[in-house]
């Protein structure tokens, strides 16, 4: 469904809902990233006695949770906290993102988040209270009515 079928509805979701939804998902990945890594690593240390190096655990990170979210991004343009929430992704023809502008908004959002939640203060500057990921990449944070 296309946000953009219902001009009259759009919202722009509030910087206290977004940064609940933010913990709330936080909490939720715990248990994401408690799976896809203990599992694999406990495999790889008992039966091979391997400890993968620094980078190959942010490489996993970054897979890991970008399949999470790119995946919940493009098929509905929510992740199971935002439906909690009811906040949605779009870009600015309302529509859920493509992969690509998943993709780049994940990609932005490492370092905004990982530079001492640099990207999220900026919502605090920004005229329309976005995030700067979401600013660069084109999307924002909508409620649903």
């Amino acid at each position: 469904m296309s946000i953009a079928s219902h001009p009259a509805q759009v919202e722009l979701a509030g910087l206290r809902r977004r940064l609940a939804s933010l913990l709330y998902e936080a909490l939720l990945l715990l248990g994401v990233l408690a799976l896809t890594f203990m599992v694999p690593y406990l495999l790889l240390g008992i039966f091979f006695h391997i400890t993968p190096a620094g980078w190959v655990e942010w490489g996993h990170l970054y897979v890991v949770l970008g399949a999470y979210f790119l995946w919940y991004w493009c098929r509905r343009g929510q992740t199971l906290a935002m439906q909690t929430w009811r906040l949605r992704l779009v870009t600015a023809d309302g529509r859920a993102p493509s992969l690509p502008v998943a993709w780049l908004r994940y990609t932005l959002a490492w370092p905004s988040v990982l530079c001492l939640g640099f990207g999220l203060a900026w919502a605090l500057i920004d005229r329309d209270r976005q995030f700067l990921h979401d600013r660069l990449a084109g999307t924002r944070i909508v409620m649903l009515s």
